[in-house]
């Protein structure tokens, strides 16, 4: 029989059951499930709700359910529908009447609400450490490369001189950004649910501020009705979690474009490639693949979850049931990735000499040309204009800015000297890069340090 079956006649029909129960995928949510109603039995004997003996009999129940869930003793039965009812059927049949106290002053629609939200909470510092770690190797990689000379990009055109550091630098702020985007969404959903009832609170005496304050919240949440149908931090969540897996997804990309033939920019440590069951040759980057990949998983995710609240009325409907799986999956996604991608990163090799070589092509010294004019009394524009006509030649006779003779030089401006050709040094050109974020040594330097630090003040 079902907990709520009082007021019908009739048995649910199977396929309404099958469709119905969640207790195949919110069976995670048991150690959030138990935790809240510890505090709310404890909260009901202090109230004076319930005895003192029924709450400590409830109490005892709990703790011994939790022991034998984490010890594989209890099978949970769809019959029950979900982790609330499955946990309430076991208290009743162990402890008695006093098990069927444990729902007063409460509905499953502020337990649930209260169960995710904590479950919620409770993974973010998980990714975060995660996030932390990557942010270690990223580090630890750039300080090997302060001084190793890369062409960046725009348009994938190769573009002017930068140091490998600066390029893992930037992935290392995009992943701060999401350590702190992840620290907010904390902050925000920390308001307890709990005592919203169904929708409109209760007529009992209860005390929301004594179960937020015993679960860790700030406070209960101030309204009912947005109590038990706010999934915000849920979306937030997702949302958040796209974001990151975008970084990834870009950085993934580039892993796979810089261990190509065409780059050779890296090679991926055998552990973290795989082979062709056809061609003995291959290595071919599958972590970044797979990586880049589920990026379109976790927007599914947060898509449909959107999808889902859209045309909600307030307060609680069963639409919401489809909360968990999307947040689930984009959880379980997430925290599989990070820790692989960290790994290849730690375990790659770096060919900087394949970098040096591909930024003495692609003429990346051509604004430190103009510039080298400018500063000798040229108009800028006009360097611009005298720098493309050198260009357009150097293309033509397949040489770089930096072979052209002084006279070849001169002929297009006598403000060149031999100056010039200290200016045109690929290595010069990036140390003179010294502007706060730029990819000078002692410029990247501050960024590894920054982000040591961020690490440092955030780690475990």
């Amino acid at each position: 029989m079902k907990l709520w079956s009082g007021r019908f006649a009739k048995d649910t029909d199977a396929l309404v059951n099958e469709l119905n129960a969640s207790i195949s995928f919110d069976q995670r949510l048991y150690r959030e499930d138990i935790q809240g109603s510890l505090a709310h039995a404890r909260m009901l004997g202090d109230c004076g709700v319930i005895s003192a003996e029924d709450a400590a009999a409830i109490r005892e129940g709990l703790q011994g359910i939790l022991r034998d869930i984490e010890a594989g003793k209890v099978e949970f039965t769809a019959d029950n529908e979900d982790i609330h009812m499955n946990v309430e059927a076991l208290l009743t049949a162990r402890i008695g009447d006093a098990g069927k106290r444990l729902h007063t002053a409460r509905s499953r629609n502020d337990q649930v609400a209260l169960d995710f939200r904590m479950y919620v909470r409770g993974q973010i510092p998980v990714i975060v450490e995660q996030l932390l770690e990557l942010e270690r190797v990223l580090c630890k990689q750039a300080r090997r490369y302060q001084s190793a000379v890369m062409p960046g990009y725009t348009h994938l055109q190769r573009a002017q001189p930068i140091s490998f550091a600066q390029h893992l630098m930037a992935y290392a702020q995009m992943f701060a950004r999401d350590v702190t985007r992840l620290e907010d969404c904390g902050k925000r959903l920390n308001q307890c649910p709990l005592g919203s009832g169904a929708l409109a609170g209760t007529t009992y005496p209860i005390d929301r501020f004594q179960t937020a304050a015993a679960l860790g919240f700030d406070a209960p949440m101030g309204n009912s009705l947005d109590g038990v149908s706010d999934r915000d931090y849920a979306l937030e969540l997702l949302s958040d979690l796209s974001i990151l897996m975008m970084h990834l997804s870009r950085f993934a990309e580039e892993v796979i474009l810089w261990c190509s033939w065409e780059f050779k920019f890296i090679e991926l440590d055998d552990a973290y490639a795989t082979g062709s069951s056809i061609m003995p040759q291959k290595k071919n980057p599958d972590v970044a693949e797979l990586v880049r990949g589920k990026t379109g998983r976790v927007y599914g995710d947060l898509m449909g979850l959107l999808t889902v609240m859209k045309g909600l009325p307030l307060a609680y409907n069963k639409d919401m049931q489809e909360d968990k799986e999307p947040v689930f999956d984009a959880i379980d996604t997430v925290e599989m990735c990070l820790p692989v991608f960290a790994r290849m990163l730690d375990t790659m090799t770096v060919r900087a000499d394949n970098m040096r070589a591909a930024a003495g092509r692609g003429f990346i010294n051509a604004t430190d040309c103009a510039d080298y004019l400018t500063k000798k009394g040229m108009a800028f524009r006009d360097a611009y204009t005298v720098t493309g006509r050198l260009v357009a030649e150097c293309a033509a006779r397949e040489k770089t800015l930096e072979e052209l003779t002084l006279a070849e030089l001169r002929a297009v401006s006598d403000l060149f000297g031999e100056d010039v050709f200290e200016a045109l040094k690929l290595e010069n050109c990036m140390a003179l890069r010294g502007s706060f974020g730029g990819p000078a040594v002692l410029e990247t330097a501050r960024q590894i340090e920054e982000m040591e630090r961020f690490a440092d003040a955030r780690g475990t």
